[in-house]
C-alpha cells in the first residue's frame, strides 16, 4: 500500500509563478507535483552533468 505524505518547501513567489507558467498549471499543488514527477522520470536527473548528457544524445542522433 502506498503511503501518502504532506510535504512543504520554501521558495520565492516568483519561482512558484514561473513553475506554474512553465508547467501550464494554475495551482501550486499541481505544479509542484508535475515538477516532482518530471524530475523522478527524467533520464537526465541521474547524470552528474545534465547538459553534457543531453548534448551527447543530440549529437549521436544527428550523426546517425
Amino acid at each position: 500500500m502506498t503511503k501518502i505524505l504532506h510535504v512543504q518547501t520554501v521558495m520565492t513567489e516568483e519561482d512558484l509563478e514561473a513553475l506554474k507558467t512553465k508547467c501550464g498549471l494554475s495551482t501550486t499543488k499541481d505544479a509542484v507535483a508535475a515538477a516532482v514527477e518530471h524530475y523522478l522520470e527524467c533520464p537526465y536527473t541521474d547524470s552528474g552533468d545534465i547538459w553534457a548528457e543531453k548534448m551527447k544524445k543530440t549529437i549521436e542522433q544527428r550523426t546517425k
